[in-house]
């Protein structure tokens, strides 16, 4: 339960410090730490318009992906404190789960009968495909390293105590920094900003949301970065007392929600064409872990 509170409270800040860090880096004021979530709120108060041509399920995507990402988030632990659902192997769930949100929305696309949604979709889920491996390599190699499964077992027991494993730990936020970027369509996999619908991957798959579910899914994607960041978090959290443990976490999204400006303050959007090349290599990164995890371990012949 504690987990979820916290990725909670995170997720309403967190967009707010990534346009915050944007706007002084590009040296304008920029707005308030709690604009994005008064956006959220105001689309939240508005009424969502369908087309003819959409059925229930584009309906329903939106609530079911805001639900996906809330399941999935129940299986995050907090350093010892297991998750609300915690089992062996839960990870593989938690990814599913992940993925079970992003068909929905796939589909939703799909339904509204549009080319450029139905483009947009395609992209999408095309890059969700080429990062998986990458989490399960990823995640597959801390249950190597750790002779445990769950992500509770996993994250309580990890420990930094040589050079190579601090290594390892740079490397494992890498990885899931840049997979946050891909599964939330940011910069420099995709310019949420850009109005040119054949450039566009997930801004184009939800043009006919709107209203309070287009709310739902925007505020969707800070759980999901808040959520990502308390991955990243629990690879330094380990044992620590909640004391210690809790301001840990919150400085971690906060350093995750800057490095987030950062990069799209000064990095260029990929070209389109080599997006699944960059994507594809942060399992080549992962599998380097895998590979220093079998050197810490004596595993490797």
């Amino acid at each position: 339960m504690i987990s979820l509170i916290l990725i909670l409270l995170a997720s309403l800040f967190f967009m707010g410090i990534v346009v915050r860090t944007k706007s002084i880096t590009s040296g304008r004021k920029g707005p308030g730490l709690l604009q994005p979530l008064k956006d959220v709120l105001r689309l939240l108060k508005k009424g969502s318009i369908y087309s003819k041509t959409t059925s229930f399920i584009f309906r329903i995507a939106p609530t079911t992906y805001l639900a996906s990402v809330l399941m999935a988030i129940l299986m995050i632990p907090h350093g010892n404190t297991p998750g609300i659902i915690s089992f062996e192997n839960d990870f593989v769930m938690f990814a599913y789960i992940l993925s079970f949100g992003k068909f929905m929305t796939i589909v939703a696309a799909l339904d509204t009968g549009s080319s450029f949604e139905g483009m947009g979709a395609s992209r999408e889920g095309l890059y969700s495909m080429l990062v998986e491996p990458a989490f399960f390599i990823l995640m597959g190699s801390f249950a190597l390293f750790t002779g445990h499964t769950s992500f509770q077992s996993i994250f309580s027991l990890l420990h930094f105590g040589s050079n190579i494993s601090y290594m390892l730990g740079a490397m494992a936020t890498f990885v899931f920094v840049l997979i946050a970027m891909v599964e939330n369509s940011r910069m420099p996999f995709d310019d949420p900003e850009t109005h040119l619908e054949l450039t566009m991957v997930h801004e184009v798959m939800i043009l006919d949301n709107s209203g309070f579910d287009l709310g739902l899914i925007t505020y969707t994607t800070y759980l999901k970065f808040s959520m990502y960041g308390a991955l990243i978090a629990n690879l330094f959290i380990g044992r620590l007392p909640l004391q210690y443990s809790i301001p840990l976490f919150f400085v971690t999204q906060f350093l995750f929600a800057v490095a987030v400006g950062l990069i799209e303050s000064f990095r260029a959007r990929f070209r389109m064409g080599h997006n699944p090349q960059y994507i594809f290599i942060l399992s080549s990164v992962a599998m380097l872990l895998f590979f220093g995890i079998l050197l810490l371990t004596g595993k490797f012949i």
